[in-house]
């Protein structure tokens, strides 16, 4: 049974990520990404791997998918068509691609992994820990490097939409 939903999160992930590049609507690419964030989501619920699964929810399913249909109605029309492709540069990146895959995959087969018999249980308190600390390990800086990175992008985006709409009027 696991199997098979594990195949049909698999294949709901491949078919919407392609469907979101391909698509040339701006606003059904980014509905067909929220598809995929929540279908890895769902992967991260079949592991056991509840707080992230949440954090994969909430974080990206929402607040990421709705920054980005906000961005693109700001920026853009709704309706508005990305232009075609030329067929060079869809082979160039579907090579590129090819090339990145097989880096990863010898990567991944090449490398020792280690594995332990011992399971350690970690808390949501020491995840906290370690995402809030400022010692060794700790990830605030990052964290609020990121959080004002987000802000700047947003303010970029309105500024953006803003600055066409008064050098029109």
């Amino acid at each position: 049974m696991e199997a098979t939903i594990f195949y049909i999160l698999a294949a709901f992930i491949v078919i919407f990520a392609i469907a979101s590049v391909t698509s040339r609507k701006i606003l059904r690419a980014v509905i067909y990404l929220l598809f995929v964030l929540i279908s890895i989501s769902g992967l991260y619920f079949m592991i056991n791997y509840n707080l992230l699964a949440a954090i994969q929810l909430t974080v990206y399913g929402g607040g990421v998918i709705v920054l980005f249909i906000f961005s693109v109605l700001l920026v853009h029309h709704v309706e508005l068509e990305l232009e075609k492709t030329p067929i060079k540069r869809k082979i160039i990146a579907g090579l590129l691609s090819i090339v990145g895959l097989g880096i990863t995959l010898w990567a991944i087969f090449t490398y020792h992994f280690q594995t332990a018999n011992t399971y350690k249980s970690i808390e949501v308190a020491d995840i906290g820990y370690k995402l809030l600390g400022y010692g060794d390990g700790g990830f605030i800086l990052p964290f609020e490097v990121i959080s004002v990175l987000l802000v700047a992008v947003m303010i970029g985006a309105i500024i953006i939409a803003k600055g066409k709409k008064l050098k029109e009027n």
